[in-house]
């Protein structure tokens, strides 16, 4: 489940043909694969894979599109990759909506290496880290996905926390009957304990509420 951190990609959105060729060597010299697009379109029509450790560097004003606009279009896509804003010009409103957006964080051009790397690094770590709690996740709805509608009852009423006698008693079966179901579970989640079990669920933040989601 583990991800590579080594396949870092910075994608660069901006209209000058010569800052992404700067920032592309930049970047480069560090480890990190870079491509770069004259317009959010161009992006748009490439859509980065959200399944590498990556970021997008992205000038607030483009041709088209703005930076802002596509921060937007790629919530609505589903996208988790960071975004770190590029401007030269100062706008105190804009970098509000932003980072309220969920903008990584925002740099007045020039920016210089000493600025721009450790920001780039800190979006690949958070976004890594995102992957990471993501597959995490798929994994263990994956595995509840093998469990049988009365065993799914069962685990969403153990994870919210309820013991067999209160559990037995809302199914309308012994308690005997909510330990096998237990059991099966145990086995089929491939844990080691009922407290393991719960445990997995508040570490990939599944819920008795969203377990059929």
């Amino acid at each position: 489940m583990e991800l590579k951190v080594a396949a870092k990609h910075v994608h660069v959105v901006d209209d000058n043909a010569g800052f992404c060729k700067a920032i592309e060597a930049l970047l480069n010299q560090f480890g990190y694969q870079v491509s770069t697009y004259p317009t959010a379109q161009h992006l748009l029509d490439r859509l980065p894979s959200d399944d590498v450790a990556s970021c997008i560097l992205l000038d607030v004003r483009l041709p088209g599109m703005s930076g802002p606009e596509l921060q937007q279009r790629l919530l609505e896509l589903g996208s988790t990759i960071p975004i770190i804003f590029l401007t030269g010009y100062a706008d105190i409103a804009t970098t509000v909506k932003t980072i309220k957006a969920g903008g990584q964080d925002f740099l007045i051009k020039p920016v210089s290496s000493d600025q721009l790397l450790p920001v780039v690094e800190q979006a690949m770590v958070n976004h890594h880290a995102m992957l990471v709690q993501k597959r995490a996740r798929e994994a263990v709805l994956s595995r509840i996905a093998t469990l049988t509608p009365r065993e799914r009852q069962v685990f969403e009423l153990v994870i919210r926390g309820d013991t067999n006698k209160h559990i037995a008693r809302a199914l309308g079966c012994t308690e005997r009957t909510i330990k096998a179901h237990r059991h099966s579970i145990i086995e089929k989640m491939q844990v080691r304990s009922l407290a393991e079990l719960v445990s997995l669920a508040e570490r990939v933040d599944i819920r008795a509420s969203n377990v059929s989601r």
